[in-house]
Parts: C-alpha cells; structure tokens; sequence
C-alpha cells in the first residue's frame, strides 16, 4: 500500500471539486480510484471527510490514506440480458433504466459490462479494461438500444461510423411544456457547467459543437412527446439540448424538471442504424418503449385536454 500522501490547496484552485483537484495534483492514480477514495472516506479535508463534489475554497490541508492498488478491471456477473441483436462482430442489447453501462467510479457491480463479460466472454479491449466493447454509452436512467463491440477491428469500425456521424440514432422523449414548432433543430453547443460540475449547459458561449433535432409525435396539455434524433453524442446531449428551449425531459431534475412519480426521466433510446463492420449492410435495430414509459404515457393521455398531431 502507497504513503499518506498531504496536499494543500491554493488560492488558485479556489472553485474546484475535491475530485477534479485530486486528479491534478495526483495523476499518476486514475481518476476512478481516486473517486473511490474519496467514496471510501480515504481522502480527509482538514480532517473530514467530503464528497467528490465538495468546492474547494483554496485554503484546505488534505490528507490522502490510498487503497490497496488491485488492479481497476470489469469482471462478469451474472445478470440478465435483453439481447435484440448479435453476430461475429457486434451485440445489441435493450439496457433498462437503471443499469450503468460501465465500471467506474463507486460502481463496480450490476453493470452491463459486467453482465456482458458473463454472456459473452471476450469483448473488443479498444476500450480499456473497464469498458470492454463499449463504443457509446446511454446515460444510467435512459433505457434502450445500445451497440457492443465482439473484436477490435469492430470497435474501430463503429467508432469511426459514429465520428463520422453514418451511425442515425432515434430516441423518443417525453418532455415538460407544448413545444409550439412541429419540428425543430437545436445546434448550441455543449460545456461543463462551472457551477454544478455533475451538469452539463448549453448556455455558455462555448463548448463542443452539438446538433439535435426532434419531431412533435404528440401534444398533451402539459406536455409534449418527441421523436429525437442527433447528430453528435455529447454528454447528456439531448436532456440539455431540451431544456436549453425551455423543455425539459420529465422526470430529468437534473435540468430543472420537476419531481414526478415516473422514478425515472423519460428518455428512451428507441433505434439505432448502423453499417454492419463486416458486410456493409445497413442494420436498423429498435426496442420497445419499456412498461414504465408506456405507462406514464398512457396516463398523461388519459388526462384531459390532450391533443394529437398528425405528423
């Protein structure tokens, strides 16, 4: 096991996360062990212990006790699995909300890496010990399709699909408000959120590009149902896309939605499109809009005052 360590924090660095500065002043450790660290009450700040999210004000003594360095990799576990898809070189699966696609940080188990490892075996390693034949990620309450990688050659292949933008993902989304256009495109792009780093805006001159499109399927008194497609993957692209035009996702407090009995938000990743790695045939997969949504769904139609589009 490795020495205490001790850091002092500085005025510079006034504003910072206690897990961003530990990733700056330590980086020969990951950034998934320190969070573990800190989730382990290891990391002590002037003699306590905080979360990953504490704000530093610049004059802080911080006692860092490592862990014992086990190797950080995904292991199988035996849960279950919606496979919609597979063949020699990829695997689609209907991740349930809920489920994080893979190990991190205070997360180690229940994952869909860790289900996969045990249904499949071997996966692409492009992605590292911790996110075998990942290729792209949902986010842990949004439900739906999401691609697997069998082999690197896959891996690189997809990966270079959705870089280039050839791979057409269609989400279906539930939103707060009557959105007033039929269709529309949202192009603001994307950054961390200085304040709340757990969040992402659109409201800052700059960021990564993000482009994000969707078309009304429904209107109901209050709310409004979406069919979104985009064109980048950014981190929680479509929930802040959304909420940047006043419409936030129900169920997403995260982006200002309000509480609601749902458990969960309202984004489902309903069908991706993609050229196989080894054929060049053009697949197109889709899930189903899981119980919960429908039922949510049926239950704001039930409401009165709603009103259906013809599009």
């Amino acid at each position: 096991m490795a020495s205490d360590l001790w850091l002092e924090s500085s005025p510079v660095d006034r504003g910072k996360r206690l897990d961003q500065f530990l990733r700056e002043r330590l980086p020969q450790y990951s950034r998934a062990r320190l969070q573990d660290w800190i989730e382990q009450r290891r990391v002590l700040v002037n003699g306590s212990p905080e979360k990953r999210s504490f704000l530093l004000k610049g004059t802080e003594r911080i006692h860092v006790q490592p862990g014992e360095l086990a190797p950080l990799r995904a292991t199988p576990e035996d849960l279950p699995l919606d496979v919609l898809y597979e063949d020699a070189d990829v695997i689609a699966i209907n991740k349930p909300a809920g489920m994080v696609v893979h190990t991190g940080a205070g997360q180690h188990s229940g994952t869909l890496v860790n289900a996969l490892l045990h249904r499949f075996g071997k996966l692409s390693t492009a992605g590292g010990d911790l996110r075998p034949g990942i290729v792209h990620r949902l986010d842990r309450f949004t439900s739906g399709v999401i691609l697997v990688a069998r082999n690197d050659t896959a891996h690189r292949n997809l990966a270079g699909q959705f870089a280039s933008r050839e791979v057409e993902k269609i989400y279906l989304a539930l939103v707060h408000g009557r959105v007033k256009n039929d269709q529309g495109s949202i192009t603001t792009p994307i950054a961390r959120d200085p304040i709340r780093r757990i969040r992402m805006t659109a409201r800052l001159a700059t960021g990564r590009k993000a482009s994000t499109s969707y078309q009304v399927l429904k209107r109901f008194d209050k709310f409004t149902f979406l069919e979104v497609k985009i064109g980048t993957g950014r981190t929680h692209q479509i929930r802040v896309h959304l909420a940047s035009i006043g419409h936030p996702v129900v169920g997403d407090k995260l982006y200002g939605a309000p509480a609601s009995t749902l458990g969960r938000y309202f984004l489902h990743a309903r069908q991706i499109t993609f050229t196989s790695p080894s054929t060049g045939e053009r697949i197109a997969l889709s899930a189903p809009l899981p119980p919960d949504l429908e039922d949510y769904l049926v239950s704001v139609q039930a409401a009165p005052n709603h009103f259906d589009v013809n599009v």
